[in-house]
């Protein structure tokens, strides 16, 4: 019965989170939960427990006999890894993309100068090792492979900078290069110099070379945002 319940509040979840994300329910909008429990055809249990997660989002707020309430935008947690990926499943992925790229661009950089100088030789090896499971899966159309292995890499640089805020980014980031493979903003195969670049960086935060780290995760993500404008626009 437990994993019956996780599974009907994981059905609502996924209903009304990208109605709400998408603009469907746009902010000011009520829900009424005896209208949802009749919608879903779900119990009272099933509907609070999915509103509570939205409302650990910041997308609602509840309030006893006014409803569920859909909050601002500027009010909605736009860290959260489940909240990014509604959003670039929807109509508005291309904008969503730009400035998760943007951000992207003012974090990594410093985060792989940080990386050349506290780096452990385990997170070295991490970095080298991704880095050339990158290179080996860059042909041959195998964009599932490639994104482990790119994921990968970026956690380390977050992690490997010694900061923890750069370090809980890493959902972020994940969740931005997963989007961009799942919705195909993606060339066939990766673009051959970004694949190059992350070989270097990880041979510059090996090397202790924090300025070459940066520059060249710098060149990364202005290649990034670059794709975009050609598959994204």
């Amino acid at each position: 019965m437990e994993n019956q319940g996780q599974g009907l509040h994981a059905r609502v979840l996924e209903s009304l989170g990208p109605a709400i994300t998408s603009g469907t329910y746009p902010p000011g909008s009520v829900l009424r939960t005896d209208e949802l429990e009749e919608r879903f055809d779900v119990s009272r249990t099933v509907i609070r427990e999915a509103i509570r997660v939205l409302e650990s989002m910041h997308l609602v707020t509840s309030r006893r006999r006014v409803g569920v309430t859909v909050r601002p935008t500027e009010e909605w947690n736009v860290y959260d890894p489940q909240v990014i990926r509604w959003r670039l499943a929807g109509t508005d992925r291309p904008r969503q993309l730009r400035s998760l790229t943007v951000l992207r661009s003012a974090v990594e950089p410093v985060a792989a100068g940080l990386a050349a100088r506290h780096a452990t030789p385990e997170q070295c090896e991490e970095l080298t090792r991704h880095a050339l499971g990158m290179v080996a899966t860059s042909r041959g159309q195998q964009l599932g492979a490639y994104l482990v292995h790119d994921v990968a890499f970026h956690r380390v640089i977050l992690r490997a900078s010694g900061n923890e805020m750069f370090a809980r980014l890493g959902d972020v980031v994940a969740e931005v290069l997963t989007g961009r493979t799942e919705h195909q903003v993606m060339f066939t195969d990766p673009d051959p110099a970004a694949v190059t670049l992350h070989v270097r960086v990880a041979e510059a935060v090996r090397e202790r070379d924090a300025e070459r780290a940066e520059a060249l995760t710098r060149e990364i993500t202005a290649g990034a945002m670059a794709e975009l404008d050609i598959l994204a626009p």
